[in-house]
């Protein structure tokens, strides 16, 4: 009994307890429908509340100095969203919005397909357009005209205002919009026009304006293989990027790409709260936009330039004939490396193209003229494009000979012109009659490939490839930057039916030989710190926001899995104090020997230079190399020159001349060139 009436009594508590929920509902509902509802009615059919995007500010990316290489401009946009407003009302508006845009200079997007005075339709399929549209096939321009007149409820009869109306209406219907998603108009409007929308906006319901960040290119086309650009999100993009939207942008080559992670930022949100009729009451940020954080470069924003100006000198004055017989030039490129550091402190591919292009969707004419274009303007041919390398080459045969004791710095060989060794394969050396009997330090400043036939032949191929691997030839250096390509060294490895007449085609830089500018630029500094392996790297820094930067560790490791690095590649090659001296008190005679393949470039040059050509024949003519260094005594930078169809090798000296001038302060103005000191030359150097 006792527990029976225990439980009557929590029976009858929770029975209490629903009761005081219940009236405590009831006069709540009381409260809010009653006594204060005509308030609560009138303050919801008068405000509307919508959440917009802030889009945050990508991070800067700059040279080594802190110039901005590319930066943010903000852009004034206008938009419009759906309200209450009557049809009239809307015409009226989207009337006003026209002309005050066209007042203060500014235009908003047209995509209606329809000209008038006279009126025509623009370059479309016009069958396609009328179907989709559900015009009358029969309909002329005119009555197509007349056909969105009348389906807008369009009273203007002139002519001019009701397109201005039914090019916004236009926009309207195709993007959609309502009262939380709206509409852009314009963008990139005048501070005047701006200032009007904000200050008049009674006048424009629905229309609200925002602030965009846009990438911006502050010095055009410099550096823009490097740099690459952004552009609207693929669909295949956003599926493996869940904190993007579909209107976002996104790096797409370049740094752009492979650091998007850190530039991008994080959105913010913004409340916009309107009146039913679409007049804004008030704006506030309930979360801040996070800006991105700076990427820092290794490059030097005066060098890069006077690297690609002088390379883009060059092939113009091969393609005019100053430079004889090279006619067929078009494209090229030029790398300069820190001989201490690995640091690329430039980078140049000719031609360039311009990335702000891409920027707001690239239009189809401009796309074409880039992919059609024969000469490749998108590819970046300092890292994607490959050739052989020619004499440059013969430097790694000369201490492949000089490691393996078949050589020594006394040896001599006699050039007689033809190398008949081999009975199946008789090549010839460049100089008609041979250059008689050569050290190996003649034999390098005057490209003698006799000696090196003869040197090749004695090392082997397996001492040529140890040495081409330990530089780091024939594979990525692993660069910051997508769409590195390996190259190919020459070696059994790539051909089973190996012969000597392959090793000996190897030893001077052709058969299977084809390296990137890249890889030539790191084997010259290699050659000039006295075979020290670099890890060649193009990112100096990123900072983020707050003042902190991002580890090393966590850039590297980034950086392999992105772009599926595998390490830096070659070795130290732990060469002998002789062995350096020789080899560039070869290059050396190069640039400072009147018998020297590059004497004519750099005779009155105030800078002792070590250098090497190279020529290398290809089935559709023959592609030109310079390498080299300086200063000579003291080493700082190294370059690699490469012209596709540049004939000679001697040809691409001044543009590293002009690359030396500009590092080491000097005047490349004074620059003077022999350009007939070439009456006779073969096309392996």
């Amino acid at each position: 009994m006792k527990e029976k009436n225990s439980v009557k009594i929590r029976f009858n508590i929770l029975i209490a307890i629903v009761y005081i929920i219940g009236i405590v509902l009831l006069v709540s509902l009381f409260n809010l429908q009653i006594v204060h509802g005509e308030e609560y009615r009138e303050t919801s059919n008068t405000r509307l509340t919508r959440e917009k995007t802030i889009t945050a500010t990508r991070g800067n990316i700059l040279d080594q100095s802190g110039n901005k290489l590319v930066s943010t401009t903000m852009l004034y946009n206008v938009e419009i969203y759906k309200t209450k407003i009557d049809n009239e009302t809307l015409n009226n508006t989207l009337l006003l919005v026209a002309k005050t845009l066209e007042e203060n200079g500014d235009s908003y997007i047209d995509n209606f397909p329809i000209t008038i005075n006279p009126y025509a339709f623009k370059d479309i399929n016009i069958d396609d357009w009328k179907k989709s549209n559900n015009i009358d096939i029969s309909f002329d321009a005119e009555a197509s005209f007349n056909f969105y007149k009348e389906k807008y409820k369009i009273n203007s009869d002139n002519i001019e205002d009701a397109r201005k109306i039914i090019t916004l209406r236009y926009l309207i219907e195709k993007d959609g919009y309502s009262n939380t998603k709206s509409v852009k108009i314009a963008s990139n409007i005048s501070n005047s026009s701006y200032a009007k929308f904000n200050e008049m906006g009674t006048s424009f319901p629905g229309i609200s304006t925002y602030i965009e960040p846009t990438v911006s290119y502050p010095y055009g086309e410099l550096a823009s293989h490097i740099l690459g650009y952004v552009g609207k999100i693929s669909p295949d993009e956003l599926e493996n990027n869940t904190d993007y939207n579909q209107n976002d942008i996104i790096g797409k080559t370049g740094i752009q790409k492979v650091f998007e992670k850190y530039l991008k930022g994080k959105d913010g949100i913004k409340q916009i709260d309107m009146s039913v009729e679409g007049v804004v009451t008030d704006e506030y940020i309930s979360e801040a936009a996070i800006t991105g954080s700076d990427v820092v470069l290794t490059i030097d924003a005066d060098l890069q330039k006077a690297t690609e100006e002088a390379l883009a000198k060059d092939i113009a004055d091969m393609q005019n004939g100053v430079l004889r017989d090279a006619t067929k030039a078009s494209e090229g490129s030029a790398v300069v490396l820190n001989i201490k550091t690995g640091e690329i402190l430039a980078m140049a591919s000719f031609p360039n193209y311009n990335p702000s292009l891409f920027t707001d969707g690239i239009s189809q004419t401009n796309w074409n003229n880039y992919l059609y274009d024969t000469r490749h303007p998108l590819v970046n041919k300092a890292i994607s494009d490959k050739s052989a390398p020619g004499s440059t080459f013969k430097l790694v045969t000369a201490i492949a000979g000089l490691e393996s004791g078949v050589i020594d710095l006394n040896t001599k060989i006699n050039d007689t012109y033809i190398y008949k060794y081999y009975n199946d394969y008789q090549p010839k050396c460049w100089l008609r009659g041979g250059h008689g009997w050569q050290n190996v330090v003649q034999a390098i400043e005057h490209s003698c490939n006799y000696f090196f036939y003869e040197t090749g032949r004695r090392a082997g191929i397996d001492k040529l490839t140890e040495v081409a691997k330990a530089f780091g030839l024939g594979q990525k250096t692993g660069v910051e930057l997508p769409d590195e390509i390996s190259g190919t060294l020459s070696n059994p490895d790539v051909d089973n039916e190996w012969t000597g007449g392959k090793t000996i085609q190897t030893a001077i830089g052709q058969l299977y030989n084809d390296f990137t500018p890249l890889q030539m630029a790191k084997y010259t500094a290699m050659l000039a710190n006295g075979g020290k392996n670099i890890e060649v790297t193009i990112i100096k820094s990123i900072n983020n926001q707050d003042g902190t930067q991002v580890s090393r560790n966590e850039i590297e490791s980034h950086v392999n899995s992105f772009l599926q690095k595998d390490g830096n590649s070659g070795s130290d090659l732990g060469l002998s104090a002789d062995i350096i001296a020789t080899i560039r008190q070869g290059m050396k005679g190069v640039t400072s020997d009147d018998a020297g393949t590059a004497y004519s470039y750099f005779r009155d040059f105030n800078i002792e230079v070590g250098g090497k050509t190279g020529s290398a024949s290809t089935n559709n003519g023959t592609n030109a190399w310079f390498i080299g260094f300086a200063p000579f005594d003291d080493p700082e930078i190294a370059v690699a020159v490469y012209v596709k169809n540049g004939e000679h090798g001697g040809y691409t000296a001044p543009v590293a001349r002009s690359i030396f001038a500009q590092y080491l302060g000097m005047n490349a103005s004074q620059i003077t060139e022999d350009t007939t000191v070439f009456s006779y030359m073969q096309s392996v150097r």
